[in-house]
């Protein structure tokens, strides 16, 4: 999964005289029906291997073979974008999958090609969870529907609880307060740890989970820069897989993002209607693309629509046209125009924003656009 610390090392990498060669693709089963995106990719490798100076083909050839043998030999494991960086001569190889569209591009330089990977931080929520009882702690992200679990903190030398009676018993409140001594200790190094985390990445909300009582004080030493941005609590056991904490936090993860869609939905709804910068309906928002000005895109989970694309310009629309209108290209039905449209509005740098399910978008038109100008 994505992290900015690892990014920023990556970012540093640089060679004087080696290259690096970066890939992103889109590989989204829905756009690329019958394995296009082999064809855009061995395209994009026949251009940068005719284009690049000879001296430097030689030194990322064997990237560009280690690439396009992945690509061709690994196609279950491919959700809907692909990033690939790759440097023999610096036995550096990173690859990612996103469930989300990115743009193809291939390029090959001294650095990595890391802005792509950039937005897509930025772009899309991520959040943290803090897993904490009396004795330990663990720290999560979540981001784009992946789990990861990024360190522990655990204090072994809590003293347990007396289990005896008679004279032994007089001593139990001091004991009491003994064991609550070393907790407090224990989470205020446990807030020191998290706070440390936050600093060092854009997280932009968080979740306790764990024992219901150590959540209750660790809510209470954390900050109020940390705790205005905690959307909930849940109970769960420290024992928990990453996958099984990730279940317990989805209900609060699910109703938190219905609040930020409905948000939206009446944002370039109202703004539609009073025509500022905004567009609902499929022809308008295609239309919009068309011309470059989509900045978000907002539509339906499952809103699907056929139309035309031009083979030549990839010019959309819901309207039975021949020639293409602007370049004069041949026209082709398509089944799958939404994403269609979101793989363009990806391509101009746009944000992509899918709802779960809201009636008032579905009955504009299940899409919309926020718009540049």
């Amino acid at each position: 999964m994505l992290n900015r610390e690892e990014l920023k090392e990556i970012a540093k990498m640089q060679g004087d005289e080696t290259y690096f060669v970066s890939l992103y693709l889109n590989v989204s089963p829905i756009t690329n029906t019958k394995g296009d995106y082999i064809i855009h990719f061995k395209n994009m490798l026949k251009n940068t291997t005719e284009g690049i100076d000879r001296a430097v083909f030689k030194k990322v050839k064997d990237d560009l073979e280690k690439i396009d043998a992945y690509v061709l030999g690994n196609k279950r494991e491919f959700k809907k974008g692909l990033a690939i960086l790759s440097s023999s001569e610096n036995s550096f190889w990173k690859e990612y999958h996103f469930a989300v569209p990115v743009k193809n591009e291939l390029i090959v330089d001294k650095t990595p090609y890391t802005k792509p990977l950039l937005d897509i931080l930025d772009n899309y929520q991520r959040y943290a969870i803090l897993l904490v009882d009396k004795e330990s702690a663990r720290i999560f992200t979540i981001h784009l529907g992946g789990i990861v679990e990024y360190g522990e903190v655990h204090t072994s030398d809590i003293p347990g609880k007396h289990k005896k009676g008679g004279w032994f018993a007089l001593s139990q409140n001091h004991y009491a307060r003994h064991i609550d001594y070393h907790v407090g200790v224990h989470l205020k190094d446990v807030v020191k740890k998290f706070e440390g985390f936050l600093s060092g990445e854009y997280i932009g909300r968080l979740l306790v989970g764990g024992s219901d009582e150590a959540v209750s004080m660790v809510k209470g030493l954390l900050p109020h820069t940390v705790t205005d941005r905690i959307i909930g609590t849940f109970h769960a056991e420290m024992f928990l897989k990453s996958d099984e904490v990730l279940k317990r936090a989805e209900p609060i993860l699910q109703a938190y993002e219905k609040k930020k869609e409905d948000v939206t939905v009446e944002e370039v709804l109202a703004r539609a209607m009073k025509r500022e910068n905004a567009v609902i309906g499929l022809e308008d928002v295609l239309n919009a693309l068309q011309e470059g000005r989509v900045m978000k895109l907002v539509f339906i989970k499952d809103f699907k629509d056929s139309g035309y694309a031009c083979k030549n310009c990839r010019y959309l629309t819901k309207q039975k046209v021949s020639p293409c209108p602007y370049c004069g290209g041949e026209m082709e039905e398509v089944g799958y125009l939404v994403d269609l449209a979101a793989q363009r509005a990806v391509e101009q740098g746009a944000l992509i924003e899918v709802i779960s399910d809201n009636k008032k978008l579905s009955d504009a038109g299940s899409i919309g656009a926020f718009l540049r100008f």
